[in-house]
């Protein structure tokens, strides 16, 4: 099984529980492929003695657990009734309920079973970040009420870096020396700094989506990730066809296209023009909206003023827009762009467009919120991120080249540190503290 960080939070979710009596069923979001059945399974199996699954996708005819009075008492009775041989037993038995948008009743009961503490629940499905009424699939049902208040949301990436280290076979204790290099300035010994630098290039390549990485830890074989890769773009552009309702169905599909085209151009803010000539946030803007409300796309919006909150500062109308996993955009540039990355022989504007894409990734699996900042046509930074109370400035350099546009933020400014990411060893100037690419799984 692939080590995953969420498992951990999960963990605490549980202790919760018990110990502080949380009344809250544990909601998991995410895209479609990055693991979350997976891991709820394993979980279920490792921490209780009985672990019961009901996905409404698949067994339909178990929606009727839900019909008619919604108590737990009820509920638990009827899935006795309906599931041979299940076991409730009191404080260790959990509860999964799987693709819960087919079931609405089910997502309505959630605040019930959450109040009752003789059971935990884990909820999970796809699409779970679309409002209802914006999913087409008819197999979809809308609550009668909203459980507000009782849901514990957790959302799920494909892996991050370090994830993809220990899938890998390295552990806690290498990772930490190379932690220690970034906090105690001392510079990274260059075997090192080369050898995690080549892995962080294959991160890019491979991508962390748990089924390209489970292959690819045994067969070590690119050819199978390209393939594999190819197969799940398949699968979000299926969904986008089943889901999206619909004129809007093409207009999803045009949108998410476009964002590689635009990562490779290295076009400043996304453009509705580069989607379909002459066309604006009116035809487009609900498409760009179902692809972040779905998590297959990261949002980072510019911003007027680089000052905390930074949401209040957004620029409606200026953002970029970055594939939730790097190693499905090198899949949609094809495998001659892959070996050029592995090679470090990639050139031109989409070398770019994948560094920021996979900084962007690796800072939203960090917990925080995307913005950038482009004052003027002489100055972009790639990220602004809050951490510490403080607005910190980063900076993407596929290479290691001058950084004029984090120079003037400094010096207008004043930020208590900066980032500058590169392909070299790290490095301190000032404020400006320079990290490998691979560090920024410690920022």
């Amino acid at each position: 099984m692939l080590r995953r960080k969420l498992y951990e939070e999960m963990l605490a979710w549980k202790e919760a529980r018990r110990a502080e009596g949380l009344r809250k069923c544990l909601l998991l979001l995410g895209a479609r492929q990055v693991g979350k059945s997976y891991l709820v399974r394993a979980f279920g199996e490792r921490e209780y003695s009985s672990f019961i699954e009901i996905d409404f996708y698949r067994d339909r005819g178990l929606k009727r657990v839900f019909d008619g009075d919604l108590s737990a008492e009820e509920i638990y009775k009827r899935i006795s009734a309906n599931i041979p041989n299940v076991r409730l037993i009191p404080g260790d038995t959990l509860l999964f309920l799987d693709e819960i948008q087919c079931c609405g009743n089910a997502r309505t009961a959630l605040k019930f079973l959450a109040e009752d503490m003789r059971f935990d629940v884990v909820a999970s499905g796809s699409l779970l970040g679309l409002a209802y009424g914006e999913d087409a699939d008819d197999t979809v049902e809308m609550p009668a009420s909203l459980p507000v208040g009782y849901e514990y949301r957790l959302t799920m990436h494909s892996l991050d870096f370090e994830e993809f280290l220990w899938a890998y076979g390295y552990g806690e204790e290498t990772i930490r020396e190379l932690k220690d290099y970034t906090e105690s300035e001392e510079t990274v010994p260059l075997s090192v700094h080369e050898r995690f630098e080549g892995l962080f290039r294959e991160f890019m390549v491979v991508g962390g989506m748990p089924e390209v990485v489970s292959d690819f830890a045994v067969n070590k074989d690119f050819n199978r990730v390209f393939e594999i890769q190819r197969n799940i773009v398949a699968l979000y552009q299926d969904d986008i066809s089943k889901h999206a309702k619909g004129a809007e169905k093409q207009a999803v599909r045009r949108c998410y296209d476009a964002v590689p085209r635009q990562l490779a151009k290295e076009i400043k803010k996304f453009q509705y023009s580069t989607v379909e000539k002459g066309q604006t946030r009116r035809k487009y803007g609900s498409s760009v909206k179902w692809l972040k409300d779905s998590c297959l796309v990261n949002a980072c919006p510019n911003v007027s003023e680089p000052r905390l909150p930074l949401m209040a500062n957004e620029k409606e109308e200026q953002f970029k827009l970055y594939l939730n996993d790097t190693g499905l955009l090198t899949a949609l540039y094809g495998f001659e762009t892959k070996k050029a990355i592995l090679n470090d022989t990639i050139k031109g504007s989409a070398k770019g467009g994948i560094y920021e894409n996979v900084i962007a990734e690796s800072l939203v699996k960090k917990g925080y919120g995307l913005h950038y900042f482009k004052p003027d046509d002489n100055s972009e930074l790639e990220f602004l991120i809050e951490k510490g109370g403080e607005v910190v400035p980063i900076e993407v350099k596929a290479g290691n080249a001058a950084s004029p546009s984090l120079n003037r933020f400094i010096d207008t400014y004043h930020p208590e540190v900066a980032y500058k990411l590169i392909s070299g060893r790290n490095g301190r100037s000032g404020v400006k503290r320079t990290l490998p690419h691979y560090s920024v799984m410690f920022l």
